[in-house]
């Protein structure tokens, strides 16, 4: 529906603005604004693409252990929570282990260079994994609405 709106929006703007000057030339003058708004609503398609039923992101995420101890993985969280606190760490139980995993990536080239400073206190059992994440959008990345 909004993409819509954009591609009658971008239609109104090319033909108010092209001008003929003779029978076989043609002149558009285009607002250098649709250029960024073209760029953006490209960039909410790709994240529109990967979104899921759940409202959670297809993404990546590190998993730092797997054990059957419920307080060595709530040791582990707290213990990456407080060496990495911009990070957000999860447990998950699937039975009969309890699964930790920090990071929400996007990309999984940004997952694997966390990992590399990761392993300076995890040196071995790291794994980067397909999981759902949560993204929270910054004020350049919010949806653009056109009325």
């Amino acid at each position: 529906m909004r993409t819509n709106k954009v591609i009658y929006l971008l239609i109104a703007v090319v033909f108010s603005a092209v001008q003929l000057h003779a029978a076989d030339t043609v002149i558009v003058r285009k607002d250098a604004r649709m250029d960024i708004l073209s760029a953006k609503q490209i960039e909410a398609n790709k994240k529109g693409a990967q979104l899921t039923s759940t409202g959670l992101y297809k993404g990546y995420r590190i998993q730092v252990i797997s054990t059957g101890s419920r307080d060595r993985a709530t040791d582990t969280k707290a213990m990456l929570g407080t060496n990495f606190p911009a990070q957000k760490t999860y447990i998950m139980y699937q039975s009969p282990n309890f699964k930790v995993r920090i990071g929400n990536f996007i990309r999984r080239e940004d997952a694997e260079t966390f990992k590399k400073d990761l392993a300076k206190l995890f040196p071995e059992g790291l794994y980067i994994v397909e999981d759902t994440i949560e993204i929270t959008a910054t004020e350049e990345e919010e949806p653009i609405i056109l009325q």
